[in-house]
Order: C-alpha cells, then sequence, then structure tokens
C-alpha cells in the first residue's frame, strides 16, 4: 500500500489525467445507455435517403441554414422545435434525421422529438460540417 501512495504522490499529474480520462469515459458510456435516440453518419444518411424517405430537420439558425443545407431538408430551429412542432406532426412515424452545424444542438433536439412522440429519431454524427467534408451535396438559399 505504502508503493502505491508513494507513486500517486510522485506521479499526482499521471494520476490526475487518468482520472479525468476515466471520469468522460464512464461519463460518456453512461449517456450512449440512456439517450433513446440512435447517431447515423452521412454516409449512411444519404443510404436512407436513397432507399427510404427520411424527414430531414435542420435545427441549425436561419443565417447557418440559408448558407447551405440538405435538399428538401425541414428548418426549425433548436429552440423553437416545440413551438412549430406541427410541421413535422405527421412524420412521427417516420425516420427522422436531426442535423446541426457539429453535432452538439442536434443531441437536445433528438431528446425533444422524442419527448414529443417522434419514434424513429436519429443524430446526424458531426452534422453540415461533416456532410460538407465528405463533398456531399447542399442547397444555397438566396
Amino acid at each position: 500500500m505504502d508503493q502505491y501512495i508513494e507513486f500517486a504522490s510522485a506521479h499526482w499529474m499521471l494520476i490526475t489525467a487518468f482520472l479525468a480520462v476515466s471520469f468522460f469515459l464512464l461519463q460518456d458510456l453512461v449517456e450512449t445507455g440512456m439517450r433513446k435516440y440512435n447517431t447515423i453518419s452521412p454516409m449512411l444518411t444519404v443510404a436512407k435517403l436513397n432507399t427510404g424517405h427520411p424527414i430531414i430537420l435542420d435545427v441549425r439558425e436561419a443565417g447557418e441554414y440559408n448558407k447551405g443545407h440538405i435538399a428538401d431538408a425541414i428548418h426549425i430551429p433548436v429552440a423553437n422545435i416545440e413551438a412549430q412542432v406541427n410541421k413535422i406532426d405527421l412524420y412521427k412515424k417516420d425516420d427522422v434525421i436531426v442535423v446541426c452545424h457539429t453535432g452538439t444542438r442536434s443531441a437536445p433536439a433528438c431528446s425533444t422529438l422524442q419527448k414529443l412522440g417522434f419514434e424513429n429519431v436519429f443524430l446526424m454524427i458531426g452534422g453540415m460540417q461533416s456532410w460538407e467534408e465528405n463533398k456531399l451535396p447542399i442547397v444555397k438559399n438566396k
């Protein structure tokens, strides 16, 4: 036991880094296990678009959306989802793929959609940034 204490005191930065990494890994595992929506890559999104009829929900702000979005995407900013849910209410049983710029705003949007009764909600990993990095087509508004 004395050797562990000696090691920890001599290498306190290493121990601190190990504990921090362990905490973040555990947090990620718990969040992944508790979320009720799925994740999907941009390439799998394309495959879904080609084989089925998923709905693309873009939750970015209007300025970001106008600079470039996926064709036929429905635009509802993340803060307005509950107020404007009537725009997508017909699609509660369909696949709904939620997109933002990098994927961070999509997570709360997915949770909100789940609470509102949407059954097949997907978060597109990496958002529009990843979509554009994969050289996939975008539509720009004037």
